[in-house]
C-alpha cells in the first residue's frame, strides 16, 4: 500500500465494497467538494445526469455548484452489485433549493476503481421528485 491508497482496494469482496459505499456516503454528506475529490483519480471521467466532466478540479467546481443550489443535502448510498474493481449503487438523497422547495433525487451509479482504490470512473443517472418538507426521509448523515 502506498500514501496515494484509499482503501479499501479492488477486487472488492462484499464487505470491502460495502465498506467503500458507506466512506463515499460519509464523504458526500460532509458537503466538502475538495475532501470527496479525493476519492477520485486525478484524470477521473464523471457522467452526472447530462454533465460530462473530467478531473478532480473539474469535480470540485462541480460539486461547489451543487451544493450551492441543493442545500441542506443529505444523502444515503446502498450497494447493489460489485465484482473485482467495479461497484454499482442505487442511492437517494434529499435537499431543498435555493426557493426552499424540498426534493428527493434518486439514482444509480456505476463505479470503476484503479488498483490504488481511487475512483476513475462514475456515471450516474438520477431523477428528482418534488416533495414537501412533512415528507423528509433523510435528515443528515445517517447515524453511527
Amino acid at each position: 500500500m502506498t500514501t496515494t491508497d484509499r482503501p479499501p482496494l479492488p477486487p472488492f469482496t462484499r464487505e470491502t465494497a460495502e465498506r467503500k459505499v458507506r466512506a463515499a456516503e460519509d464523504a458526500w454528506n460532509t458537503r466538502d467538494p475538495r475532501r470527496v475529490s479525493l476519492a477520485y483519480s486525478q484524470d477521473s471521467v464523471w457522467r452526472n445526469r447530462d454533465v460530462f466532466l473530467t478531473g478532480r478540479a473539474a469535480i470540485v467546481e462541480f460539486l461547489t455548484a451543487k451544493w450551492a443550489r441543493e442545500r441542506e443535502y443529505a444523502l444515503r448510498k446502498d450497494l447493489w452489485a460489485f465484482e473485482g474493481n467495479r461497484i454499482a449503487v442505487r442511492f437517494q438523497y434529499e435537499s431543498r433549493d435555493t426557493e426552499g422547495q424540498w426534493w428527493r433525487s434518486y439514482g444509480n451509479e456505476l463505479w470503476e476503481f484503479d488498483g490504488h482504490g481511487l475512483m476513475t470512473r462514475r456515471e450516474a443517472s438520477i431523477n428528482d421528485v418534488r416533495i414537501e418538507e412533512r415528507d423528509r426521509r433523510i435528515h443528515g448523515p445517517r447515524p453511527a
